[in-house]
């Protein structure tokens, strides 16, 4: 244990503590070892969820609060919402994609 609060991904995604402040440094230098997922909604709203390889649970006990779901441009400019997995990210990304689209009045048309 490192008590940094430093993280990185392992191959499966998993959260797993960098070694060092170097080893976090090194990883961390990649965008493509970061992007959970990006939408493009409009030209002037994107959706993009990322892993932040420090711990953001400030309160509480609990699995560090490690990437970020964030939505720009339109009515809903700036919302934001944290998770400690890989999977809740995934699904948080689809949801804020979901509301960002309900809030400009975009409707997705369902593929059955």
């Amino acid at each position: 244990m490192n008590d940094l609060g430093l993280y990185v991904l392992d191959a499966d995604n998993h959260v797993v503590e960098a070694e060092d402040v170097y080893a976090w440094a090194q990883w961390f230098e990649s965008i493509e070892n970061r992007l959970v997922a990006y939408t493009q909604i409009t030209s002037a709203v994107q959706v993009s969820t990322i892993f932040l390889g420090i711990d953001h649970r400030y309160v509480g006990n609990g699995p560090p609060i490690v990437f970020e779901t964030m939505i720009f441009g339109g009515p809903l400019d700036q919302e934001t919402w944290r998770y400690a997995s890989w999977d809740d990210a995934e699904a948080g990304h689809a949801t804020a994609v979901a509301k960002a689209r309900a809030a400009i009045g975009q409707h997705v048309e369902s593929k059955a």
